[in-house]
């Protein structure tokens, strides 16, 4: 499972400085900068859309709204060396409005994962119902953390700035949580062993 969020974070193409780039491109005129901005951070809006909605319709409105407001935002954007965290601020914004508007959260089945993940040919079928068992083991801060982390990679300390949360609380969450997922990861693999022995 560790491995597989490590694995997830390499599909993010969120290099500060090439995104900044990227933005400043875009507000210049460049269209192709845009595309290239979308491709290299939908998975990090919508992982974290649905680590807050945990609802896939709702999670493709913020990823559709964020990028909407981004494009006609850009041009009063003041670089400040963290360009995903201006793009996660919209689409934080826009998953509490939803959420002010919606006062719901579902639980899925597996299928509702599967075909919510379907078109990023990156996410297969296992990482698919990890995300899943990351949305329903983990509380609402301990998911944004380790999404933030594992997903958007974020440093620890721009996450506790991003959340405004202290250092420490960031870090001993993170912590938490990464046992938490552990220990579900060994009782999953225990309990395959058990009755691969048992048949």
């Amino acid at each position: 499972m560790i491995a597989f969020l490590t694995i997830l974070s390499e599909t993010v193409n969120n290099d500060e400085k090439s995104l900044d780039n990227l933005i400043m491109n875009f507000v210049s005129g460049d269209e192709c900068a845009f595309e290239k901005l979308y491709d290299g951070t939908r998975t990090a809006v919508y992982s974290y859309a649905m680590s807050i909605l945990k609802h896939p319709q709702d999670a493709e409105d913020v990823l559709h709204d964020c990028f909407v407001k981004l494009y006609m935002s850009a041009g009063s954007y003041n670089s400040q060396g963290k360009p995903m965290a201006w793009i996660l601020t919209i689409a934080k914004n826009l998953c509490y409005e939803r959420l002010r508007e919606r006062k719901r959260t579902v639980n899925l089945t597996d299928e509702e994962w599967e075909r919510s993940f379907e078109t990023n040919e990156h996410i297969g079928r296992e990482e698919i119902l990890t995300i899943r068992s990351l949305v329903e083991l983990l509380g609402e801060e301990e998911r944004m953390i380790v999404t933030l982390h594992a997903i958007s990679r974020f440093k620890h300390r721009e996450i506790a700035e991003f959340m405004n949360l202290p250092l420490s609380t960031v870090l001993s969450k993170y912590h938490r949580a990464v046992k938490k997922l552990r220990n579900a990861y060994l009782q999953d693999e225990q309990t395959d062993e058990r009755i691969i022995r048992s048949v």
